[in-house]
């Protein structure tokens, strides 16, 4: 990997993951599971947990971009529009740095809605891979 490098990669959660994410984190608010809550909210229906949605930022760094036995040390978030379940989305990272000494790179990461273009989540991770950066 070096500064500049970017990569892509599209997925979509189903709202049986987020139930199945609610069970395994505790998370059970009902503006995630509870379709009539939801629609008495400004979302009108279930909205995807956040740290769901930026799960995948962990498989792209451990094993997509820069190869297998990345470990993610650090993210920062920002939630910018809901996300909702059975929904296309495309995450987009790019190397901004390197510090070689440190084996790391800080990758700029963001989730568009292919449909509209926009941008739902963004933020910034730092990787760390010992024989990525030599």
């Amino acid at each position: 990997m070096k500064v500049g490098d970017t990569h892509s990669y599209s997925y979509r959660f189903s709202q049986d993951d987020v139930r199945t994410f609610a069970e395994l984190t505790g998370d059970d608010n009902p503006l995630h599971l509870d379709p009539e809550f939801a629609a008495t909210t400004p979302f009108k229906k279930p909205i995807m947990h956040g740290m769901l949605s930026a799960s995948v930022f962990a498989r792209v760094f451990g094993r997509d971009f820069g190869g297998s036995g990345g470990v993610h040390l650090s993210q920062m978030l920002e939630f910018v529009r809901p996300m909702y379940p059975d929904t296309d989305y495309e995450a987009r990272f790019e190397c901004r740095s390197i510090d070689t000494h440190r084996h790391t790179a800080e990758i700029t990461c963001s989730v568009i809605d292919p449909a509209t273009g926009k941008v739902t989540l963004r933020g910034t991770g730092v990787v760390f891979h010992k024989e990525m950066f030599v």
